[in-house]
């Protein structure tokens, strides 16, 4: 095997044609046997293998700078860089990320999970080579999906100012997660039909030189193009062709499935775990298409992810006009759902937490300053969502929790998010964003009749003394735990409240609470600094009443055991417990 003799890109460059295409099928083999164990990115790496092994035949990995945009398709390049181990063996699957990172190798130059950067990132590096007299390519490798980002048209038009070498490598593969959508792809297959030679041309109009390589799979055309971009002094945009889950037919057929996999049965496709079953995400397309079904004004949006929420191709289709993917745009998302609600609509945003923070200037400025009466729903913002480093869904309560106007729900059950999520659709005097809960679905069956128009009022669910907690959304069942745990410790019966809201405080009902409580606990799934636990502690600072704010501390995390993160930050029932005895 070739594969195993690759330690490095000197390796890649000591192979003839012939042998590099033996590689690049080694390369998929031992992508299918670890993606089918492990899970992880399928179909944009198995689409990259032919160009990475071409870009390192061609370049000279370090000093030639490679940026992977969001990262999703640099498996290949990280088994031609000396991480090939963490791809043949199982033993090794953990030693590096799903993204690029300096920590695993000097080949790479950022840790990048987010989309639409690199074009910007590669600016900045080939900036930073010229203002210090330096030579070396840089190459910024972006698919076309991403192409929808703000920034990365941002990018775009600055980098034509760049008076060096900048090669921008467009892999384009006519699709993003799911189907692309924006005006640009109109221009984009247009230079696919025409083999590049449209005068109708994006990247020419942006003021960059261009080439188009009509086989992006194919080893011998991608050498020539690299080769004669290679030493550029000028900005360039290469533009290849590829095919999406190259090698592996069902990640050819289903694109969009295949963008991303949990462990499967390389055999037949199918999935190792039980994917089926009720949870939050079907959930919430069963509802989204009663309403809108029963109100042509109810629309839901998406940015370049419609599964957020349970939108297969399928139900897409159903929805018609009612469903609008922007693309990866989140900016975008958030404005056109303002501006929906200004007219009359009632605009529901899905979208991960992760992914919110890049929206939020809109949020603030062209949503919550004006009171449109939007929704957004912030799914995976928990400790138990995405945990790489790039994809934590930690900070949204601090981000969002103090945004004025904006009103932020926290369900702790089936039955609650539903009615808030009814409530939000249907009222028209506020911005509201629904933090759908973490983990597996929690549903006690019990109609809520509460009106969430009345801000700020939460709920005390078991009235006692001394001790009150406050479980916020996911974390409520952990209070309960707590609470019992407390009570077996010290014999105190702890009042336990649902607090519903982390946008505001109940200052009725936590005035009531210094009359016999002297403790007051909070849970929150998410960052401690600037959350939900500060108001209340805030609120209690100059009182005989003793705050215990219980959360994450601020770090980046990567990868991480939930168990272990939930420990070392006091979030099990029986540290708090103990926490609370102490203090009594």
């Amino acid at each position: 095997m070739y594969i195993e003799n690759i330690n490095g890109p000197a390796d890649v460059k000591k192979l003839n044609i012939a042998q590099m295409t033996v590689l690049a099928s080694e390369m998929r083999d031992a992508l299918l046997t670890k993606l089918s164990r492990h899970g992880g990115h399928f179909g944009p790496n198995f689409g990259m293998v032919e160009a990475t092994i071409a870009l390192h035949y061609v370049f000279e990995s370090p000093k030639d700078k490679f940026v992977f945009d969001v990262s999703h398709q640099s498996y290949p390049h990280k088994m031609l860089t000396g991480r090939k181990d963490a791809f043949l063996y199982e033993e090794h699957y953990d030693d590096v990320s799903g993204y690029s990172s300096p920590h695993e190798s000097e080949h790479d130059h950022f840790t990048i999970g987010h989309t639409s950067t690199s074009v910007s990132l590669a600016c900045g590096l080939a900036k930073g080579r010229d203002l210090k007299g330096e030579d070396g390519n840089v190459v910024a490798i972006i698919g076309d999906g991403s192409l929808s980002g703000g920034e990365a048209l941002e990018a775009l038009d600055y980098a034509a100012e760049l008076d060096g070498n900048l090669i921008i490598l467009v892999n384009d593969n006519d699709m993003s997660i799911a189907e692309n959508h924006g005006g640009l792809y109109q221009n984009l297959r247009l230079l696919r039909e025409t083999g590049g030679k449209a005068e109708c041309n994006l990247f020419r109009a942006m003021g960059l030189d261009y080439r188009f390589v009509a086989d992006g799979n194919d080893i011998a055309s991608l050498i020539e193009a690299f080769k004669a971009v290679k030493d550029s002094t000028q900005p360039v945009v290469v533009h290849i062709v590829t095919q999406k889950g190259k090698g592996y037919t069902p990640a050819e057929q289903h694109k969009e499935e295949w963008h991303y996999c949990a462990p499967f049965h390389p055999e037949t496709g199918e999935p190792l775990m039980d994917m089926s079953g009720e949870c939050y995400e079907s959930i919430t397309l069963d509802f989204m298409m009663k309403k809108m079904q029963a109100d042509p004004s109810v629309c839901m949006i998406t940015s370049g992810t419609p599964t957020v929420l349970g939108f297969t191709e399928e139900m897409r289709k159903k929805a018609g006009r009612q469903f609008i993917d922007v693309g990866i745009a989140e900016e975008n998302a958030v404005a056109l759902a303002s501006g929906i609600a200004a007219n009359g609509g009632k605009p529901v945003y899905g979208v991960y937490s992760t992914f919110i923070q890049r929206a939020y200037d809109q949020i603030s400025q062209d949503l919550c300053i004006n009171s449109n009466a939007a929704t957004i729903i912030v799914a995976w913002g928990s400790v138990y969502g995405i945990n790489d480093v790039t994809h934590l869904g930690l900070y949204d309560i601090p981000m969002l929790a103090n945004i004025p106007n904006l009103v932020y729900l926290a369900p702790t059950t089936k039955e609650e998010y539903l009615a808030m999520l009814d409530w939000s659709i249907e009222q028209n005097e506020h911005p509201v964003a629904i933090r759908m809960p973490g983990g597996a679905l929690v549903s006690d069956g019990k109609a809520v009749t509460k009106d969430f128009g009345r801000l700020n009022t939460y709920e005390i669910k078991e009235k006692g003394a001394r001790v009150a907690v406050i479980g916020l959304g996911s974390f409520y069942p952990l209070g309960e735990q707590a609470a019992a745990l407390i009570k077996k410790k010290t014999g105190v019966q702890p009042t336990l409240i649902n607090p519903y809201y982390i946008t505001g405080v109940d200052t009725d009902l936590l005035e009531s609470l210094k009359a016999d409580h002297d403790v007051v606990i909070t849970l929150e799934d998410g960052v401690l600094d600037g959350g939900f636990g500060e108001k209340i502690a805030r609120f209690y600072g100059d009182s005989d009443v003793k705050v215990l704010n219980f959360g994450l501390k601020k770090e980046f995390l990567d990868r991480y055991d939930v168990d272990e993160v939930l420990k070392d930050n006091h979030l099990t029932a029986e540290q708090i417990a103990e926490d609370v005895e102490k203090v009594l």
